[in-house]
């Protein structure tokens, strides 16, 4: 363990720190904007911006990084970050901080996706199970203790924006001093969306429905908590609830979806975050003990959904298309997130506090009915083992998550049959690797075999995603 983990010790650090400055950045803008006076609908288009941002960057951090090297992309992208928390406390405008918010995430896209393109190249085979799950450990730790560095009494109003800032280039440290030899340039896979639809309606619906439901309480949970009196401390404790308790029952639900149809484990847990929500509604709870507890059971099971859809997805899909699939779905997992935040916040703003939940609830029962009119459609397919996907707030995932994945590697590429000239081809959606764990598979099928190999560089150069005819012993989508 110690072997592994040693060399790369200073990446984990700067993740650390990262994903601190991150959790804490979050939170605190909507709770100062509150105090501020800014709208429900301003505080929603900030957590817009948040997301527009995040997924430009994936887009077009790998050109940056083939321009100028991983080290100064990393010091400037961290730079920019502690910039734009120090600018939201000069400019107290809703535009500015629409503005700097989109500046920030797309910083953090890039500063992720930097480190973790780091930690793929120092993965190997043996140990990437083992790295990879140490970093979804860094992942929850540091956003979630972000989060909780909130529940200090401040001695002063610039005191969070200032630590935020202090952590943001504590993360460039680490890297900075680290001899660990620079890794390849990030990879960019193109992404047929219309095979990503045929491959999973359930899953490219769902990740959608899913982004609304993640992005609107991400942004706007704390909002509703401010509304309705609690205090500081209390909202830290109850945002970092959420994310805990998703992330204690994701690996149970996972082993549940392995035995039976994943659909049904939607449904399920859409079910359960249905009734909690309609609970709030209903009750509209003020105590900060019933609130929070309501709102930990509501995050159990909110944030195991995006995984479950994921898994499902690769369930049809074939050998060497799980990082071409993870990464078209982070897509539309950002675009959700993008639109979710604007539409709850009309809820909050022309109805109470609790319509963020009621919007959660129509949302999960779009999803419920639609994966319910899909199982009519399509059977089961058999189910592959499952692997839990963290989603914390303040620590999305990029591209280059998905490459450090062991999942990415486990099965060799098979190789794919030139399309005939004839062919024609789909449009299809330019998205850069970023998740860890997909550039790892690319690089392990290189490894194995000549025609994996070949296939991971046409991926990289630009292919896209070809659906692959039914086989005897895959099933076809209707």
């Amino acid at each position: 363990m110690a072997t592994t983990l040693i060399p790369i010790a200073a990446l984990l650090l700067s993740s650390a720190f990262l994903l601190m400055a991150g959790g804490l950045h979050g939170l605190l803008l909507p709770i100062q904007g509150t105090l501020h006076g800014f709208t429900t609908v301003q505080l929603g288009l900030i957590g817009t911006g948040w997301s527009v941002g995040f997924l430009a960057g994936c887009l077009l951090m790998p050109a940056v990084v083939r321009r100028v090297g991983h080290v100064r992309s990393y010091g400037v992208m961290a730079s920019l970050a502690g910039v734009s928390i120090l600018l939201n406390l000069l400019i107290t405008s809703p535009e500015a901080w629409i503005t700097l918010r989109a500046l920030s995430g797309f910083c953090f896209a890039g500063a992720a996706m930097v480190v973790e393109s780091w930690l793929n190249e120092r993965a190997s085979k043996e140990n990437r199970g083992t790295i990879f799950s140490v970093y979804q450990m860094v992942v929850f730790a540091g956003s979630t203790a972000g989060q909780l560095l909130m529940t200090i009494t401040p001695p002063s109003e610039f005191f969070f924006f200032a630590i935020g800032a202090i952590l943001y280039c504590l993360a460039i440290l680490p890297t900075a001093l680290s001899t660990a030899q620079h890794p390849q340039p990030l990879k960019a896979v193109r992404l047929d969306l219309r095979a990503l639809y045929r491959n999973s309606p359930v899953a490219v619906v769902g990740c959608v429905l899913i982004g609304f439901v993640n992005g609107a309480f991400g942004t706007l949970g704390a909002v509703y908590a401010q509304r309705i009196g609690l205090p500081i401390p209390s909202i830290a404790l109850l945002m970092a609830g959420a994310v805990l308790g998703g992330s204690l029952i994701q690996f149970p639900l996972g082993r549940l979806s392995d035995r039976m149809d994943r659909r049904k484990v939607l449904i399920g847990v859409c079910v359960g975050a249905i009734v909690i929500a309609l609970t709030i509604v209903i009750l509209r709870p003020r105590t900060p003990e019933l609130v929070t507890g309501l709102v930990v059971i509501f995050g159990a099971m909110i944030y195991p959904q995006y995984a479950i859809t994921v898994a499902h997805a690769n369930d049809y899909a074939g050998a060497d298309e799980f990082v071409k699939i993870a990464g078209g779905l982070l897509l539309l997992l950002g675009v959700g997130t993008m639109i979710g935040p604007l539409l709850a916040a009309q809820a909050m703003e022309h109805f109470i506090p609790e319509g963020l939940f009621a919007f959660t609830a129509a949302s999960h029962l779009c999803l419920g009915l639609y994966t319910l009119f899909r199982m009519t459609k399509r059977s089961s397919a058999p189910t592959s083992a499952f692997r839990s996907v963290a989603l914390a707030k303040g620590a999305a995932a990029t591209p280059e998550s998905v490459t450090l994945d062991p999942r990415g590697s486990e099965t060799p590429a098979e190789p794919v049959d030139a399309p005939s000239p004839a062919r024609e081809e789909p449009p299809h959606f330019a998205a850069p690797v970023s998740d860890p764990l997909v550039s790892a598979g690319i690089e392990a099928a290189e490894a194995e075999s000549p025609e994996a190999g070949a296939e991971a560089a046409g991926s990289e150069s630009g292919d896209a995603i070809r659906p692959d005819p039914p086989a005897s012993g895959r099933r076809d989508p209707e």
